[in-house]
Parts: structure tokens; C-alpha cells; sequence
């Protein structure tokens, strides 16, 4: 069992109860493998697609194109289904504060930043109309910040329409307090609970007890291993 597996089933564990809906990874290799674990797994009536127009009918490995193609979505359907609610999508951040307002837009002031980076994109309508989560591969400090420097995606305070969770490399973080701030739900095994707040920029929701980030089932690393990701792709995402 390695980090990497942990994260990746905590990111499927984010999908679990959808049905019938489509989940898009697109945070980085361990969000596709997450979706389509949870399809092969425990959530069957997932809809998972090839990163561009085509609903899959299989589960391919990371890389690979689908053998059995379900329909075509074309962008238009894309949209109506992030306008409806019918899509859960996880993303990356290059910052995100305590009730889960990102940043993928630039680094220091609007005016003149330090970094210019991808610009809001989908962000405000994915989380203003569907359900979103988050994966970052780094947990730190200057990720998770206590105000980010452009609002690209809404959190808990800005009417964001379902939050799930946010996976690190570190722990898995939720939304479920009083007033939306961000919680932390587990570590992953190894990792304390001191080392986490140490590395988030803000002070997190701690409950009196945390309990482990649960481990792959062997058919899970299974599926990793043999199936998904025989070339390892997850491992070379996952932050030790």
C-alpha cells in the first residue's frame, strides 16, 4: 500500500452516492483514476469520459483510449450538465483558503501579479452550479493560505452549490461545520495531526478525534496496479 493508493481512494470516496452522474477528474492523473475506480468499484452507474467528447462505455487504463465508446458529449451537453448539477468535477488549486475559495487565476495582485497562471476558466460555474472537489498533491502553506489572491472558484461563503472535500497528499479536509469552514476529516496513515496544521496557512477545524484515512481493499490496489495505472502514474503525483 502506498500514499498514493490512500489518495487516490480517498478522491474516489468523494464520488461515492453520486449514481448517475458524470465525474470529472481533471486535477490530475489521481482524479481520473479516482473517477473511474469508483465506477469499477462501488459507484457502477457513474458516467466517466475520455477528457474530451466521449462517454466511456469501458474503464480504460490512464492514457489509453476507451474500447467501447457509451455516446458523444459534445461540449454544449457538457455545459448543460454543469448548469443542471449533473456533474461532479474534481479540480486542482494553486491556492484555496478556509471555506474553500480557489485560486488558479495568477499569484500576487490582479494589477500586476508574480505568476500568471491558467485565468479563472470553468471554475466559478462549476462550483456556483455542481458539486466540486478538490485534490492537491502538495499540502502547504502557501496552497492553503487565509486569503487567496483571486476568487476563480466560489467557496462556503460565496454560495459555492456543494463543496465535498479536499484531499492532500497529507489528509482529507471537508466543509461540514457550522459555518462552512474547512475541517480536517482524516489523516492518511503516517501522517499526524500536528503535521497537517502545520501545514495549512489557516487555523482548521480540529475535531477531538481524527480518525485514519481508510486503506485500499485488495481489489482496489488491484484495479491500481493491473488495470488503471500499470505504468504508475499516480506515484510520480503524490508528494511523499
Amino acid at each position: 500500500m502506498s500514499r498514493a493508493d490512500v489518495c487516490v481512494v480517498a478522491c474516489a470516496e468523494a464520488f461515492r452516492g453520486d449514481g448517475e452522474i458524470l465525474a470529472a477528474g481533471i486535477g490530475g492523473a489521481v482524479t481520473v483514476l479516482a473517477a473511474r475506480l469508483a465506477r469499477l468499484t462501488f459507484e457502477p452507474d457513474l458516467l466517466t469520459h475520455d477528457g474530451v467528447c466521449l462517454l466511456t462505455g469501458d474503464v480504460p487504463a490512464l492514457g489509453e483510449r476507451p474500447e467501447v465508446v457509451e455516446g458523444w458529449l459534445p461540449f454544449r451537453d457538457h455545459l448543460w450538465l454543469v448548469l443542471n448539477g449533473r456533474r461532479h468535477v474534481m479540480l486542482g488549486a494553486s491556492q484555496i483558503d478556509r471555506f474553500g475559495n480557489s485560486n488558479i487565476s495568477c499569484i500576487g495582485d490582479w494589477a500586476r501579479p508574480k505568476a500568471q497562471l491558467l485565468g479563472v476558466r470553468g471554475a466559478p460555474g462549476n462550483t456556483r452550479c455542481g458539486p466540486t472537489s478538490y485534490w492537491i498533491p502538495r499540502h502547504s502553506p502557501k496552497v492553503f493560505v487565509p486569503q487567496v489572491d483571486v476568487v476563480s472558484g466560489l467557496g462556503t461563503d460565496r454560495g459555492a452549490y456543494d463543496l465535498r472535500r479536499v484531499v492532500t497528499n497529507l489528509a482529507v479536509l471537508d466543509f461540514r461545520t457550522p459555518d462552512g469552514s474547512m475541517r480536517l476529516a482524516s489523516v492518511h496513515p503516517g501522517v499526524s495531526v500536528a503535521e497537517v496544521v502545520a501545514a495549512t496557512g489557516f487555523e482548521l477545524v480540529v475535531p477531538e478525534d481524527v480518525p485514519e484515512t481508510r486503506e485500499p481493499t485488495a481489489e482496489e490496489s488491484r484495479l491500481l496496479k493491473e488495470v488503471l495505472d500499470p505504468r504508475g502514474s499516480r506515484e510520480r503525483e503524490v508528494a511523499a
